[in-house]
């Protein structure tokens, strides 16, 4: 066997450390209407601890738009939280911007 010598070792960011720079994150969800989609929705705040500083909801005929402003999270946790809930069947469109951010002028990602 031989030793691999390596000048330096390699490093990585850790997009997940505790020490990482938090923000406030402002979500627009477009979700189908139905009785459970927002506990849906928060439930993946509540797995990680988090209670939203503000939400907003209003039914447009059949379809919810939730407005969620969160801080105290990294924004690629806030990022990885937009594609759980981008991927919740019922969810339609999902954008996704710094709170103290200017709103993007279009959709920032569309789910379909």
């Amino acid at each position: 066997m031989h030793a691999v010598e390596t000048a330096h070792p390699a490093t990585r960011v850790d997009a997940w450390a505790v020490n990482n720079a938090h923000c406030q994150a402002h979500y627009r969800i477009a979700a189908e209407a139905e009785p459970d989609v927002l506990c849906r929705v928060l439930n993946y705040f509540a797995l990680q601890f988090l209670t939203p500083a503000h939400i907003n909801v209003s039914r447009d005929n059949d379809l919810l738009n939730i407005d969620i402003v969160i801080d105290g999270l990294s924004w690629h946790r806030a990022q990885v939280i937009g594609e759980k809930i981008r991927n919740l069947i019922s969810v339609c469109d999902l954008e996704l911007w710094p709170a103290d951010a200017e709103r993007p002028p279009t959709l920032a990602a569309t789910a379909r």
